[in-house]
């Protein structure tokens, strides 16, 4: 992967009209460094592994949250920390619980969660469905209609079949799609800074299988 491209199009993210808030100027500093020592790693004796694509999408699910305004109705019934849950086969390990720790999103701690089924979704803000989760995603999609939760994947066709975001590969760059149709319908709404940094932006894809 290209580390330095990545991390410059995360921090177009994590900046806002005006500026970095703190939490984003963080998170950038943090991929700057991991950058950097991508860079120089051919230089070093150092046998340092180099971050995943997993790593990048972790800190992705992140700024998600931080651009997408929930129903207010729904905001004020989760009193509760913000969540990103991970649903079926967890392809992230301690990655995501170490990118979220010690983040927070409008007042709340964000924290990880993991849960087999979606109608365990009822306190996720944001919820990452495993690739492996594919065969039974119309089901899914189905359970999780109208609920106020941001659905992630990076499994083929995600946002064509009714997913909101789709992390898609760009070269060696991990980019992501936007199902519009998909998030009004939960009630979502996207900041304009999100959509503009999307590779595409579906208003009316095909649902379903």
């Amino acid at each position: 992967m290209e580390p330095v491209q990545n991390t410059q199009y995360l921090c177009r993210i994590s900046r806002g009209r005006k500026g970095c808030r703190s939490s984003g100027l963080r998170l950038c500093i943090r991929l700057v460094a991991v950058a950097w020592a991508l860079v120089t790693l051919p230089y070093s004796l150092a046998q340092r592994p180099k971050p995943s694509d997993y790593q990048v999408k972790a800190a992705y699910l992140y700024n998600f949250g931080r651009f997408v305004e929930w129903p207010s109705e729904v905001a004020a019934a989760k009193s509760g920390p913000f969540t990103v849950c991970v649903l079926g086969q967890d392809p992230f390990g301690s990655t995501l619980d170490a990118t979220l720790a010690g983040e927070t999103i409008a007042g709340k701690n964000v924290v990880a969660k993991r849960i087999s089924t979606a109608q365990e979704s009822v306190d996720c803000q944001i919820l990452f469905l495993s690739a492996a989760e594919a065969s039974r995603l119309h089901k899914l999609i189905e359970d999780l209609d109208k609920v106020a939760v941001l659905t992630v994947s990076d499994m083929p066709q995600f946002a064509q079949r009714g997913g909101m975001i789709q992390f898609v590969l760009e070269g060696s760059r991990v980019r992501f799609e936007v199902n519009l149709t998909a998030t009004q319908r939960a009630g979502l709404t996207l900041s304009s800074d999100l959509l503009k940094v999307a590779t595409a932006v579906r208003k009316n894809p095909a649902g379903g299988d």
